[in-house]
């Protein structure tokens, strides 16, 4: 039976509509399979970062990587930390981890490796600012971790060391965490036999310690 004008029409436009719809669905579906781009966290460190005598996995910048899995999905955190790292260690890797990691945010935390050697302020600060132009240069938000040097180098180094940290994250207008050990720093069951890494168990304080810092910068 022969079909009127208007129902042969009807058909025709179904016909195309189910045909666009079959050649679109491959674009949706690949589209709704693609997985959303990650975000990184680079931390930039040294064995207090590392893991220094521990598993990698009990570290705070390990336990960092877990809660940004579970409270900020698409975030990661890559460690480029390095035992016994200076300053001029990380200044001299910065660009390559930049160009590797494409990081959204970069946490520096050097300098102590520095001051335990008794190196010049002027050159840990120069170091350290090259780093933090370095990552804001590549576009990454910066974190700056502080630490402090026992009394016994005197209160001239002492001081002009913790002051870097604050003169420099003033200067570039970063974000700072002044001491990273501060929440363990006068237990000494907190640390290794050495005195100075410390323990699997003072890792999780570490990661709650820096978290409130880094947090904000994961816009």
């Amino acid at each position: 039976m022969s079909l009127g004008y208007g129902a042969w029409r009807a058909r025709v436009q179904r016909g195309v509509t189910v045909l666009l719809l079959a050649l679109a669905l491959p674009a949706v579906v690949a589209a709704a399979a693609e997985p959303a781009p990650v975000r990184k966290v680079l931390v930039m460190g040294d064995s207090l970062s590392a893991a220094y005598g521990l598993a990698p996995a009990q570290g705070w910048v390990a336990l960092t990587d877990q809660r940004l899995k579970a409270r900020h999905p698409g975030w990661r955190v890559a460690n480029a930390s390095v035992s016994g790292e200076t300053t001029a260690g990380g200044a001299s890797r910065i660009a390559g981890e930049l160009a590797r990691h494409k990081p959204a945010v970069v946490v520096i935390e050097l300098g102590a490796n520095d001051g335990l050697r008794g190196l010049p302020l002027a050159q840990t600060r120069a170091n350290l600012e090259r780093m933090i132009v370095a990552s804001k240069q590549a576009g990454a938000r910066v974190l700056l971790v502080g630490m402090r040097m026992p009394p016994n180098f005197g209160p001239q180094y002492t001081e002009g060391f913790e002051r870097n940290y604050r003169d420099l994250a003033k200067a570039h207008g970063t974000a700072l965490l002044p001491f990273l050990l501060e929440p363990i720093a006068t237990e000494r069951s907190a640390f290794q036999s050495d005195n100075l890494h410390p323990v699997a168990e003072a890792q999780p304080r570490l990661r709650d310690h820096v978290w409130p810092a880094l947090a904000p910068l994961l816009r």
